[in-house]
């Protein structure tokens, strides 16, 4: 299906793109209400295993979420506060965030993995005063309620639960007036909590024009969204992901958003509901790309899939060939952070190099710096920086919340790290070296593990692969692969040996995994990144 780009013309929109932040913003009444003054213009299909399919419009969500702020408001929930909100794809998570947003209460999302532990931790760092959830969080934040004293109201969805507010049943009985709070754009909105490779997870605190009105570039111009697409993002909603492609991208476009409801990501299941539904858009980790790759593609059709994008970490040329031949469309890469919206991306109308991040995102001066913040020439390696000086882009956070240290840490003269390295080519693409600390230094060479894996994925043995640094008496540190094989290979020294050849022939000599260990999972992050820092960490007994 071809239809005309948002972006036809890269450098001109770069060049003279400018958002528009009013002094007052609020996502709910502005955009959300905007819609649903087309009765019938529909935000979402919802569909879950046991074949249930639920459209909800724009009207309908405006509306529960009036009801929402006021059960929030009559239970003592008041403007500032924040919600911790931990579901998974259920509709009341869309409900929720629209509602906290309207009221001018800060949403804090959470993975549904957390333990008891993590709640309480979260409940109390960021003084919390209410948490909506289902049954089986709501029994682990149980355990530890007695010990989260700024907690007073507790929302339970699905099935009622004592001393918990049945969200059904005090959302149908409240009113669906509500006066929509008149936020500033520069009021706190949402709150995510971010774990780095040290420490607790830190709070990225954003306001109500960064990622609300900062994710027009992602929408628009990476996902590529117009009114009438149905845009699929297979994304958990306790990750920054889903704010982005799952709320504020698409809906500031007026796209539907198409939420398959399950707790396990099935690739063939995928397949089968991306061929029956008129799904146009959609985004992925590429994790679910590399799984998806693995079926057999040609018993599938998708008629009406225009546009495709990955992000959360680097995807594998090999990939994108694998699915561009069975689909048409080329995965496109983007680059962001929780800390940020889309910093740069393989936007649809330039020609994407396979591998790399592409072009910096309109609106946003991204640049590779040395050690003292000076822009690097080209093909040098260097940190991944935000100019936020004279003013900071719209887009990126406020701070790290009640961290002050922190937020500076991250700030080098008039950048913003991103704590990625990359180098940029002749032709101002953006290729990713690692995080700065995944960098492994051997025999005097620097080596990005994302190259390493790249080379390991390519070959059919291989369904995935993570690379850290193994200590080495000679060489100080080691390449180390862990590896996932594929269907119909056997592990053993043969396959290493086979391995470590093509290695060698795909990338330079010098690059190649010393060693190799044959493993049945990844440890991975709930956005699906691979976990270096715990192999690592196990490598160097840390």
């Amino acid at each position: 299906m071809t239809q005309a780009h948002n972006m036809t013309d890269y450098e001109k929109t770069y060049r003279e793109f400018q958002y528009d932040v009013p002094e007052f913003f609020n996502f709910a009444g502005d955009v959300i209400d905007q819609w649903a003054e087309k009765p019938d213009k529909l935000a979402m299909l919802w569909v879950d295993d046991a074949g249930a399919e639920i459209k909800k419009t724009f009207s309908d969500l405006s509306r529960a979420s009036r009801r929402l702020a006021n059960v929030l408001v009559q239970n003592g929930v008041k403007q500032n506060d924040v919600v911790l909100l931990v579901l998974p794809r259920n509709i009341e998570w869309w409900e929720a965030v629209t509602a906290c947003i309207r009221m001018g209460a800060l949403v804090a999302p959470g993975a549904t993995q957390l333990t008891s532990k993590d709640l309480e931790y979260r409940a109390n760092r960021a003084e919390a005063a209410c948490i909506i959830t289902h049954h089986e969080i709501a029994a682990k934040f149980d355990e530890v309620a007695d010990r989260c004293p700024t907690v007073r109201t507790k929302i339970v969805i699905a099935e009622p639960r004592k001393n918990w507010i049945y969200y059904t049943e005090a959302v149908e009985k409240a009113s669906d007036r509500f006066d929509t709070v008149k936020t500033r754009s520069d009021d706190n909105c949402l709150v995510y909590f971010t774990s780095g490779t040290v420490g607790f997870p830190k709070m990225a605190l954003h306001t109500h024009s960064s990622y609300p009105i900062g994710h027009q570039t992602t929408g628009k111009f990476w996902l590529d969204l117009k009114p009438d697409d149905l845009h699929w993002n297979i994304s958990d909603t306790g990750w920054a992901k889903a704010a982005w492609s799952s709320y504020f991208g698409p809906w500031s476009c007026g796209a539907a958003l198409f939420v398959h409801h399950t707790d396990r990501f099935d690739p063939i299941r995928t397949l089968e509901l991306l061929s029956r539904y008129p799904v146009t858009v959609m985004c992925g980790a590429p994790t679910i790309y590399r799984m998806l790759v693995l079926q057999d593609l040609s018993g599938f059709k998708f008629p009406e899939l225009r546009h495709c994008v990955g992000a959360g970490e680097p995807l594998n040329p090999e990939i994108i060939e694998v699915w561009k031949k069975a689909t048409g469309c080329t995965i496109r890469d983007g680059y962001g952070q929780t800390e940020t919206v889309l910093l740069c991306g393989s936007f649809p109308c330039i020609e994407p190099r396979f591998g790399s991040m592409g072009k910096p995102s309109p609106g946003v001066d991204l640049q590779v710096v040395d050690d003292a913040g000076k822009v690097l020439p080209s093909n040098t390696e260097g940190d991944i920086a935000v100019r936020v000086r004279p003013e900071p882009p719209v887009g990126l956070f406020k701070e790290y919340w009640k961290e002050p240290d922190r937020t500076a840490s991250t700030f080098r003269g008039d950048w913003y790290l991103t704590g990625d390295r990359a180098y940029v080519d002749d032709d101002g693409y953006f290729w990713f070296v690692g995080r700065s600390d995944d960098v492994i230094l051997t025999s005097g060479y620097r080596i990005g593990p994302f190259e390493v894996e790249s080379a390991l994925i390519e070959h059919p043995a291989v369904a995935e692969s993570a690379v850290v640094s193994s200590p080495d008496k000679t060489r100080g540190e080691v390449v180390k692969a862990f590896v996932i094989v594929a269907p119909g290979f056997a592990p053993g020294e043969d396959l290493v040996k086979e391995l470590q050849d093509h290695v060698k022939k795909v990338t330079a000599p010098y690059k190649y995994p010393r060693k190799i260990e044959f493993v049945d999972a990844l440890p991975k992050t709930v956005s699906g990144k691979i976990r270096r820092v715990e192999l690592r960490k196990a490598e160097w007994g840390e």
